[in-house]
């Protein structure tokens, strides 16, 4: 089989993490020769893809699953999203400014929101409190007939909402823009991954062979799997996770509303989201239950889902941990029978009156074809579930597995893979044009010059 040209590096995955290291490589550094594989016909067609996630970015401040310390994480690695769709013009079409709260209901919710505020205050000084008198003017279905204590942690007017498929778009976009030698192989699937003895990498597709001096797989799941086939990451095994949404059948709320978070819970608690895709109606959601696929909407490759599952003596120890206590077991159980026809609604109306007391079954639909799967990592030698990205670092390969937050995260990400390769490489990273037109945010009036710039 021919080999083709040589690359300085290769993309596998064309999802919101592929695309934005895609895009960090050709407009910061002076790499010329890149090549993106994407197995479908366009980006972004699982979990990028605005039906198979909450299109929320992650900012840190309205989830209360995140601590302090993740937060200032979080907020950081958020931030140069947000600043990408504001200073590459690109609000209201990839990104949507909008209202957003975490929401406390009950007297120890109420409690714990309040401390909770002061203390991420010093975060994210924009955030306000809203009284349930406030709330009844500014969200009217949150208290109408609520009888308990209710408090909200509010922001208004941010970047809440993100199309992550546009996202992906856009950033192939503007790399393509560039005159860079840019290959985008949509319809090809990767099998194989192997090391030349020159260092090189040669990549074996379903059609042709390619070579690149370096390789970076961004692809959910498989990430796992490219890495195990060449001996790394034996000390890691995958527990898919799949997620589905409810719709209502009108727009009840203009704000997303997060709800205070389970500390027994490993996944996060449910929230009502404005969908981009329904013309803003109403997404309850996500459930979180386990799924024997590695993607939600397709065929499964049972040798792929054996050898992510991993199982011996150690995986199954951390299922044994985590059904061993009793809320987690009936969290799991709720959520399985959430999916069943025309009694899951009857369940999960339950969680949703958390939000709108005066919602009714007759008022939800169960959101078809909507849901993804969130492969969550487990780590064999430590015996737990690493809740958050991971990575796998060897000479100039990279094997990144990014769970939500992870699209929140996908330009950080693409930064630090972008600083490994160009030093594995001997390529240069212009640091001073990333800084000022991603990792700081731009007035207003520098946005325009800095747009032009880019679409020339």
């Amino acid at each position: 089989m021919l080999i083709n040209k040589l690359f300085d590096t290769a993309i596998i995955g064309g999802g919101v993490a592929g695309t934005s290291l895609l895009f960090t490589l050709a407009r910061y550094t002076d790499i010329n020769n890149i090549i993106l594989f994407e197995k479908y016909d366009e980006v972004s067609q699982l979990n990028s893809n605005p039906k198979a996630n909450s299109q929320t970015l992650h900012v840190g401040d309205i989830e209360s699953n995140y601590s302090y310390e993740k937060a200032g994480k979080v907020k950081k690695a958020s931030s140069m999203v947000a600043n990408y769709i504001q200073n590459f013009n690109e609000v209201d079409n990839v990104g949507f400014r909008k209202d957003k709260m975490l929401l406390a209901v009950g007297e120890k919710e109420v409690s714990e929101l309040k401390e909770r505020y002061y203390k991420f205050k010093t975060l994210y000084p924009y955030l306000e409190l809203w009284d349930k008198d406030f709330l009844a003017e500014f969200e009217p279905k949150l208290v109408e007939e609520r009888e308990e204590p209710i408090l909200a942690m509010g922001a208004r007017d941010q970047i809440t909402t993100v199309n992550y498929k546009k996202l992906s778009e856009s950033f192939v976009q503007q790399a393509l823009d560039t005159e860079k030698n840019i290959q985008m192989r949509y319809n090809e699937e990767v099998t194989k991954i192997e090391r030349n003895e020159d260092g090189t990498f040669t990549i074996t597709s379903d059609t042709t062979n390619f070579k690149a001096k370096s390789v970076v797989v961004n692809a959910g799941a498989y990430s796992l799997l490219f890495a195990q086939s060449m001996g790394y990451g034996k000390e890691y095994a995958i527990l898919p996770i799949g997620g589905s949404f409810f719709f209502t059948k009108e727009k009840l709320l203009n704000s997303k509303v997060y709800t205070m978070q389970n500390p027994k819970l490993p996944f996060a608690a449910i929230h009502a989201d404005p969908d981009v895709t329904q013309e803003w109606n109403t997404r309850f959601g996500p459930t979180a239950f386990a799924l024997p696929k590695l993607e939600r909407y397709h065929a499964l490759h049972l040798k792929d889902l054996i050898s992510a599952l991993n199982i011996d003596k150690d995986v199954t120890k951390v299922y044994m941990n985590l059904f061993r206590d009793k809320t987690i077991r009936r969290y799991i159980l709720k959520n399985f029978i959430e999916e069943i026809p025309l009694v899951g609604k009857e369940v999960f109306l339950g969680d949703a009156k958390k939000i709108i007391p005066s919602i009714r079954v007759k008022d939800l639909t169960f959101a078809e074809g909507y849901g993804g799967m969130r492969p969550q990592i487990i780590d064999k030698k430590k015996q737990e579930l690493l809740l958050g990205e991971a990575k796998i670092e060897e000479d100039g390969l990279v094997f990144n597995m990014t769970p939500s937050p992870g699209a929140t995260s996908s330009l950080s990400i693409a930064l630090s893979d972008a600083l490994g390769v160009c030093k594995v490489i001997g390529a240069n990273f212009d640091m001073a044009k990333h800084e000022t037109e991603i990792q700081s945010l731009i007035s207003h009036s520098d946005v325009e010059p800095i747009a032009e710039k880019v679409r020339a």
